[in-house]
């Protein structure tokens, strides 16, 4: 699984929804990435693949950032989201 977080304006925590491939996420991530470069509020239209009764609509002007990060399902953790120097 393939997480993108998207990291919101006055909100302590971020929206993340997840993606089963790689592919998927980043065209995810160029799609916010997009939203927010424009400069024009968007309301974006968000699902999870994982649990597909999962929708959110946010609008674009409030996201402060998106990343990705690979959830990795064998030992029920994540590869620490962000840059680190351990990896």
């Amino acid at each position: 699984m393939h997480v993108v977080e998207l990291s919101l304006r006055l909100s302590p925590m971020p929206i993340a929804v997840q993606r089963k491939e790689q592919e998927a996420a980043l065209a995810l991530y160029r799609e916010v990435r997009q939203a927010i470069e424009s400069g024009h509020p968007k309301v974006l239209d968000l699902h999870c693949e994982k649990d597909e009764h999962k929708h959110i609509s946010l609008l674009s002007s409030e996201i402060l950032a998106v990343q990705t990060y690979e959830k990795s399902a064998a030992s029920g953790g994540s590869k620490r989201p962000g840059f680190s120097l351990d990896g």
